[in-house]
């Protein structure tokens, strides 16, 4: 059971990439959850599949969705990269992050 394409829309797609991001950035959720809920949900593909597609095993596929290990750039630019995504430099500080993140609401 590996590409199980899902019902969604691009808009929708779209509209749901935000809305997780969103929740990263405000602490809600990992950037494990993120990944998770993005493979499963956008693309429809099991970690098997998912995993194939990036040229990663599924065990560091399944360590980065449960936020474990010692993890390189690659990897991570490797499994975020058919989301749309990128690694890339936030605040460590929360207040700073959702300052920024309202600001880009205004």
């Amino acid at each position: 059971m590996g590409a199980v394409m899902t019902q969604l829309t691009n808009q929708d797609r779209e509209k749901l990439l935000i809305k997780l991001l969103l929740e990263l950035y405000s602490g809600q959720i990992s950037e494990g959850a993120l990944l998770r809920r993005l493979r499963k949900d956008v693309l429809g593909l099991n970690q098997e599949g998912y995993a194939k597609l990036v040229g990663v095993s599924r065990r560091t596929l399944s360590d980065v969705e449960r936020d474990q290990g010692q993890l390189t750039m690659s990897v991570y630019a490797a499994v975020f990269k058919p989301l749309g995504l990128k690694p890339g430099l936030l605040p460590r500080s929360d207040r700073l992050l959702k300052s920024m993140i309202s600001t880009l609401g205004q």
